[in-house]
């Protein structure tokens, strides 16, 4: 069966909401981990993005777009890679959320667990 690409650009993407996105001023870098990195330097850069987005006025715009989109790499939304990918495995391909706002609604308890307190080390 073929598979669908690591990342797709949905075809009704709009970009407005990055405009509004907290991680404008940011370090882009805090966002994507350098090649290799593991361990508590990653999980302190994690949260430090996931701080970011915690407090982002579009997470919600962002995340629906990376789960459509099938983004491979970043923190998007407040979301890592891993916890991507763990959306990505759960919802079958026939399936998968194409329209404007069904990644967020498929993903809603994820998306909204990636910036509770214990994903940002408060708990």
């Amino acid at each position: 069966m073929p598979q669908q690409p690591l990342s797709q650009v949905p075809l009704d993407a709009t970009w407005e909401w990055q405009e509004a996105g907290a991680c404008r001023g940011a370090d882009q870098d805090l966002f994507f981990h350098p090649q290799n990195e593991r361990g508590l330097a990653r999980l302190r850069r994690d949260r430090a993005a996931k701080a970011v987005c915690a407090r982002c006025a579009v997470r919600v715009e962002c995340a629906d777009y990376a789960i459509r989109a099938r983004e491979p790499y970043g923190v998007w939304g407040g979301m890592t890679e891993e916890e991507r990918e763990r959306v990505y495995l759960r919802i079958e391909l026939a399936n998968f959320p194409r329209q404007r706002g069904e990644g967020a609604a498929a993903a809603a308890e994820e998306i909204a667990r990636a910036v509770a307190p214990q994903a940002l080390g408060y708990a």
